[in-house]
């Protein structure tokens, strides 16, 4: 395993829509491995693929209710909202208010080739669909509701 360098922003990678995966390889498990070690020592709460320089549809998340592996995934189903402070590995330093729904379905892929749907509410609904985001080139900042000072 290696730690991975973070990509920033004005990084041209980060604004780029990931490929989906066709095969769960050697290749990407050792991705998976490097992200999950990156995004703990960087003491994140998810990263994904785009922010270590892979186009990838591959993202780790620990809210702190377990580590998330998601291959592929998609929301299908989003319910309410709320409006909360977001940050990100990739812009060191800032946040700001962003609109997230309330409740979220995500189907993916695990990293074992089976496909799964979670149901996720809160700050991990928040989480899946911030790193989601990040895999079809699109940054927090880009829905800022109102910017933090």
């Amino acid at each position: 395993m290696a730690i991975r360098q973070l990509r920033l922003e004005g990084d041209p990678l980060l604004r780029k829509k990931s490929r989906e995966i066709e095969k769960i390889d050697d290749k990407i498990k050792t991705l998976v491995k490097d992200m999950i070690e990156t995004m703990y020592k960087e003491e994140g709460v998810g990263l994904a693929a785009p922010q270590v320089g892979i186009l990838k549809r591959v993202v780790v998340i620990d809210v702190g209710e377990g580590l998330f592996t998601i291959i592929n995934p998609e929301i299908i189903e989003e319910q309410g909202e709320i409006i909360d402070y977001e940050g990100c590995l990739s812009i060191p330093g800032q946040s700001g208010k962003v609109s997230r729904p309330a409740k979220i379905k995500v189907k993916y892929t695990d990293i074992d080739g089976n496909e799964k749907i979670v149901e996720a509410e809160g700050f991990l609904a928040r989480a899946f669909c911030h790193e989601i985001d990040h895999l079809d080139g699109v940054l927090y900042i880009d829905k800022l509701v109102d910017a933090e000072e």
